[in-house]
């Protein structure tokens, strides 16, 4: 150091050569350029002949060239001129990027107040250009900058935003398309926060991306229309079962049917539940030539002898490992309906009491799969929907053959009113109106008089309306008969053999 405070030549040629370590710097994107000071230049001229240039690099956008300052650098005001510094000639502390010592090699430490200018900052005005625009400026009528109105869009996105603000974005909106785009993507995902809609798959996606995908190669075995819905309803409870865990499938179930005219139940558990389906799935394959769940010899039709005898074979309380036997049986009762097609649609399965084609015991197996169903997602809390409404409204039509059959039992029972006007086997007879309104609905007239005769619209005597969903809940004994109706009219005795008829079909 000499006297007057100043580094020696050769020591400032030594600090000139020393490598530095530039500060940290902003993001672009972070950068509020309208709060960063623009650097203080000498005014443009032309450069001396003997005054060398620093060269500019690509990056660099081209500015005005500053002369190099001869003798060493004044430290301190007593080195000025007459007036001190001024605005035009700045000290070394104020001294901006293109101010620096061609002869320095590495840059300046950046502080606040020596950011180096972005390379698409606007460059200071001169004498022949006007001043450009701000990158960044203030929504109109709000007094907001672009950043304060970006970092808005997420309150906004949640109506967490105040009616001046919610106003001050949404007019940004229109006109910045990048925070546009922005406000989209998050408005889509505050959608996926609510908490009142069904968690679940549409229960028709499964049936539109199998019908894209048959659409562009079809099967060269396809699954049959008839079979359609079973497959369905056990792809969407083996969905549920996969989402529970090892303790849920102990969690206690509920099945309620009706017999005669009073409800009964049976309590079990989830594993008890598919332990029941497969129990009574084996009637369809055994009438398929496929293994029985229940073993080899002789084995009831009844399913609620079925039912009990798979309980209590059971070694131990069943938990998820009754998921697997039950699911690789209905592979195998799907795969080889698809392979016999419609030799045999007619095929008769057993069930005891009555008998059924196979084409209508497999809508049976999909309804009762789908009410089980239901029956577990309520026992575990998970939503669990409706089935496709073409399979819905397939499963009210099955419903609805059997309903005459129905009603002549009961009447053999002494549970229904007698016969008023028996006809011959085909002819129209006495009908009731079976509305079906909603999800998978339609209009059905049920024979009330005798199974051989015709429902028939010009017969009809009274005429009952129900939703879809709630008549297939009637039909499963989830509903007493006196609170199904959504609407009467007619012969108050006819509507009361059909709604309890429609109960009796449900069993465990």
């Amino acid at each position: 150091m000499s006297d007057d405070g100043r580094a020696s030549e050769g020591g400032e040629e030594e600090v000139r050569g020393a490598r530095r370590i530039p500060g940290p710097r902003g993001a672009v994107d972070d950068l509020d350029l309208e709060s960063v000071p623009r650097p203080l230049l000498p005014p443009p001229g032309p450069a001396a002949p003997d005054e060398a240039v620093p060269e500019q690099s690509a990056a660099e956008p081209p500015g005005p060239a500053t002369p190099e300052r001869a003798g060493p650098e004044p430290s301190g005001p007593e080195d000025a001129g007459p007036e001190g510094p001024g605005p035009e000639d700045p000290g070394p502390e104020d001294a901006g990027p293109e101010q620096a010592d061609p002869e320095d090699a590495g840059p300046a430490q950046a502080g606040p107040e020596q950011l180096a200018p972005h390379p698409f900052a606007p460059h200071p005005a001169t004498p022949d250009q006007a001043t450009p625009e701000p990158l960044m400026t203030s929504a109109p009528g709000t007094g907001l900058s672009h950043r304060v109105l970006q970092a808005l869009l997420g309150a906004w996105a949640l109506s967490a935003c105040s009616a001046e603000e919610t106003a001050a974005v949404e007019d940004h909106l229109t006109e910045c398309a990048p925070c546009a785009d922005e406000a989209l993507r998050l408005r889509d995902a505050v959608g996926l926060l609510h908490t009142d809609g069904s968690l679940d798959l549409d229960p028709t996606l499964r049936s539109r991306v199998m019908d894209g995908c048959l659409g562009r190669r079809p099967a060269r075995i396809p699954v049959p229309e008839h079979a359609a819905p079973y497959d369905a309803e056990t792809a969407r409870l083996d969905a549920l079962l996969r989402d529970i865990g090892d303790s849920e499938w102990h969690a206690p179930v509920r099945l309620r049917w009706f017999e005669e005219e009073r409800e009964v139940s049976r309590r079990t558990t989830v594993a008890g539940v598919i332990g029941h389906l497969t129990a009574v799935d084996g009637l369809l394959s055994a009438a398929l030539g496929l293994d029985d769940p229940l073993g080899r010899g002789e084995t009831p039709q009844d399913p609620i002898e079925r039912t009990e005898r798979y309980w209590s074979a059971a070694q131990r309380p069943p938990t998820r490992t009754v998921r697997e036997p039950w699911r690789a049986q209905s592979h195998e009762l799907i795969r080889t309906a698809s392979f016999a097609g419609r030799n045999v649609a007619e095929a008769s399965v057993s069930y005891g009491a009555f008998a059924l084609p196979l084409q209508d015991a497999l809508l049976d197996r999909a309804f009762e799969c789908w009410v089980h169903g239901g029956d577990i997602a309520d026992a575990v809390d998970y939503p669990y929907q409706a089935p496709a409404a073409a399979h819905l409204h397939r499963m009210i039509d099955l419903a609805a053959r059997l309903l005459p059959a129905a009603v002549a039992g009961r009447r053999r029972a002494g549970l229904a009113g007698p016969a008023k006007e028996l006809v011959t086997a085909g002819a129209p007879g006495r009908s009731v109106h079976l509305e079906i309104e909603g999800h998978g609905g339609g209009d059905w007239f049920i024979a009330l008089d005798s199974p051989a005769a015709l429902g028939s619209p010009e017969r009809t005597v009274a005429q009952v309306a129900l939703d879809g969903v709630e008549f297939c809940r009637l039909a499963a004994g989830h509903i007493s008969p006196v609170e199904a109706a959504a609407g009467q009219e007619g012969d108050r005795e006819a509507i009361r053999d059909v709604l309890f008829a429609t109960a009796s079909l449900s069993r465990l």
